[in-house]
């Protein structure tokens, strides 16, 4: 009978010359490569120096006895598996072994030989099917782990904006409502940046749409690269942007919505000549929680509000009251 390599290797352990020979012969003739030793100390070098699926040991040997090196090998290797040898005498020893993880147990003396055979070939078979289930535990684990990466992708893509990969107008909506009712629950604050590219059209139609949108996704990274890692940027839709910042005051929002403003001023975008004053600029509106409104929709509109009163005074600027 043909066996894989890797259960195909068995250590005889027995301090009786006859019954290794015995032992040793019967299964080299079945295929296997047999190694033997001659008590449990020489058994436990080898198998420290390169485990065996398959042990054979008898029970009653020298300083160390079968149970004994029953125990290490299971330490070391609790996949291999232990056939324990006996006499008659003692069978109680045996079944003790058979409860500290041995496979199964020979009696000596042997009444026929093709009993060694038999329990080996069990053994391997034993081996075989659990390398086999090991390793479709594994497949499906990694199964499982592609299906969970490839739904946490698409999740992602549910909330991301296809051009500048920041959250959508979706996303946004769902994070200002859970925001609003942690303000409600803690007595907190938050303020809301809404942000639109000043003559967007004028730049697109001059410069043709693959340049705007590469517009759009520096101006969104640039915005990115301002706020917090606790603050929520998302494109509110064509050329807006909008921005929650939790835990800011109307001054603070302020303050980062000028400096934002002034770092897009100074940005070079190419074609941007063509823009009237010949710059691509942003115009801003800001909306405090509780001072503005209490409810998300409120606020939205205010902000909405402020950033077209900075559109009327002459683009390019922020409007943080009225």
């Amino acid at each position: 009978m043909q066996t894989h390599d890797l259960t195909s290797r068995i250590l005889v352990v027995d301090d009786e010359s006859s019954l290794r020979i015995v032992l040793s012969q019967v299964l080299a003739d079945d295929g296997h490569k047999v190694t033997v030793a001659s008590n449990g100390e020489e058994a436990l070098k080898l198998f420290r120096e390169e485990p065996f699926p398959l042990v054979f040991t008898d029970i009653v040997m020298g300083k160390m006895n079968g149970l004994d090196l029953l125990s290490q090998i299971k330490e070391m290797a609790p996949n291999t598996q232990v056939i324990i040898i006996t006499s008659h005498a003692s069978l109680d020893t045996a079944i003790s072994a058979l409860r500290s993880g041995a496979y199964d147990y020979l009696v000596k003396p042997f009444a026929e030989l093709e009993m060694i055979s038999n329990v080996a070939f069990r053994a391997i078979d034993h081996l075989r099917l659990a390398d086999e289930n090991s390793r479709l535990l594994a497949a499906l684990k990694e199964k499982n782990d592609q299906l969970l990466a490839a739904n946490m992708a698409l999740k992602e893509l549910a909330v991301r904006d296809g051009l500048t990969g920041l959250y959508n107008h979706r996303y946004f909506q769902e994070a200002l409502t859970v925001e609003v009712l942690r303000c409600r629950r803690h007595s907190r604050g938050f303020s809301i940046l809404f942000f639109d590219v000043d003559r967007f059209k004028t730049y697109n139609d001059n410069n043709g749409h693959p340049e705007g949108d590469r517009a759009l996704r520096i101006i969104g990274e640039v915005i990115g690269n301002a706020l917090r890692a606790s603050d929520i940027l998302a494109r509110y839709g064509g050329e807006e942007f909008v921005a929650i910042l939790p835990e800011s005051t109307r001054e603070v929002a302020c303050g980062l919505g000028e400096r934002i403003r002034q770092l897009i001023e100074d940005l070079p975008f190419p074609g941007e000549a063509s823009q009237p004053f010949g710059k691509l600029t942003i115009s801003l509106g800001v909306a405090t929680y509780r001072d503005d409104g209490m409810d998300g929709s409120t606020l939205m509109e205010t902000a909405d509000r402020r950033l077209y009163t900075a559109k009327s005074q002459g683009r390019n600027c922020l409007c943080c009251e009225g």
